[in-house]
């Protein structure tokens, strides 16, 4: 009876092992369009646990907070085309996510160089819809003969003047451009009010951004509470490690199958866990060797928002000299937010776009109509190349929004570069016979 006990036992576990790993190669399949045993997901290690740093970011001396060079860049399967195999993206030497190093020389005579400028949604951009707008612009005779090279310089929180400071420092060391594109509006309305609330001045890189390597540099500025949140992501960056090792080695689509939704699980707690240690207040250090300027002005209410619109458009006609005194054109784009729109979302669509208690919603409402208002009676509207692209979504039914903050699902991406590319053939330039808008 014993025997036949464990027996059945057997029989029953490897029942179940083979139907949990039938299910499992259909599950992967159904995901990935792909066969387990012939294409595995590539996994990515956070490189700075495994070289025993705290963090894989520094701070640039010109341009703020910045990656480190050859850290890691992921695509999401939710922003590749199906099936699509995952790029192996990384950082460059300047810590931009791109392919070349900067700064590149021209090569060929029929090259076309353009900069992509911006914070996180720029980033993205340049990864899921630069591939569109070229082949967009390649429609146009002008286009069709010459090769297109997109440099990515957008960078994740960047926000005025940070943009203009990437692009002068790129031309001060020779690196040429034929044409730059700019995208942005959402930081510099939603992260220089953090700012102001902590008690930085609004012209500051992201205080979300720069005060935690401050915290790391200068450790005096460490609250008990960011000491906790910090071990916390020391943590789930240490699980998300070994987890991505064991995928790696592993070779069983069921184990695959619940890894894989661990690791997930994991990795939504460490941004999590990031967010919050860089939303907690710090310790006030006025010995720290880090000088993060503190606000220049008391903004209040409306006089916030304007002060915010006057910078950014300040910031962006600085971007238009120097470009038009080097004949390049330049493109500025105010980028589409659920905050600020008319279009009407599905439920499903509501239920990841929209959140009530957002804390970049007030910060959009009441500063899209500042930027706005700005680029309509200054300097920017009239002497610049800018463009409203906050109601380029409202007549696209499938979902554009893939968080509740600003970024975009791969539908919306490509729309934007649509009504770039579209944009660019109007726009004074070489492909049109004409210089670009001189200020001289």
């Amino acid at each position: 009876m014993l025997r036949r006990a464990f027996t059945l036992l057997a029989v029953n576990v490897v029942v179940f092992c083979v139907l949990a790993e039938v299910a499992s190669l259909i599950v992967y399949y159904v995901e990935t369009d792909r066969l387990f045993y012939v294409q595995r997901r590539q996994y990515a290690l956070i490189p700075e646990t495994t070289e025993g740093r705290l963090t894989a970011d520094g701070l640039n001396p010109y341009f703020g907070p910045s990656h480190t060079p050859g850290h890691p860049f992921e695509i999401p399967p939710e922003l590749r085309d199906a099936g699509a195999e995952a790029p192996r993206l990384a950082t460059n030497n300047f810590g931009f996510v791109s392919p070349y190093n900067f700064p590149i020389d021209r090569t060929r005579n029929d090259q076309f160089i353009i900069g992509i400028f911006g914070g996180s949604v720029g980033v993205w951009f340049c990864q899921v819809g630069a591939s569109r707008l070229l082949a967009d612009l390649q429609q146009h005779d002008f286009f069709k003969t010459r090769r297109l090279v997109p440099l990515c310089m957008a960078h994740e929180g960047y926000k005025q003047p940070q943009q203009a400071l990437v692009l002068a420092y790129f031309l001060s060391i020779g690196q040429p451009f034929d044409l730059v594109i700019n995208i942005d509006g959402f930081n510099e309305v939603a992260l220089s009010r953090f700012n102001n609330d902590r008690r930085l001045d609004i012209s500051m890189p992201s205080v979300v951004h720069l005060e935690p390597l401050i915290n790391l540099t200068d450790a005096s500025t460490l609250t008990p509470e960011k000491l906790q949140s910090l071990a916390a992501i020391g943590q789930a960056k240490a699980r998300h490690n070994q987890l991505t090792s064991w995928l790696q080695r592993n070779r069983i689509a069921a184990i695959d199958f619940v890894l894989h939704r661990y690791r997930s699980i994991v990795l939504t707690r460490y941004n999590r866990e990031l967010r919050t240690f860089g939303e907690l207040p710090s310790n006030p250090s006025r010995n720290s060797v880090i000088t993060a300027i503190p606000p220049t002005e008391d903004r209040q209410g409306a006089m916030l928002y304007e002060d915010i619109a006057r910078n950014w458009a300040r910031a962006s006609m600085l971007m238009q000299e120097m470009l038009a005194a080097r004949s390049v054109p330049y493109l500025h784009f105010l980028q589409p937010n659920q905050y600020w729109t008319t279009r009407p979302f599905s439920g499903d669509e509501a239920r990841v776009a929209i959140d009530p208690a957002s804390p970049y919603k007030t910060s959009v409402e009441q500063g899209y109509p500042a930027l706005l208002a700005e680029a309509r009676s200054g300097r920017l509207k009239q002497e610049a190349a800018f463009f409203d692209a906050t109601g380029i979504f409202d007549a696209e039914r499938a979902p554009v929004y893939i968080d509740n903050c600003c970024h975009y699902t791969l539908t919306g991406y490509r729309t934007l570069a649509d009504f770039i590319a579209s944009a660019v053939v109007k726009s004074p330039g070489p492909w049109t016979g004409s210089r670009p808008r001189s200020l001289n």
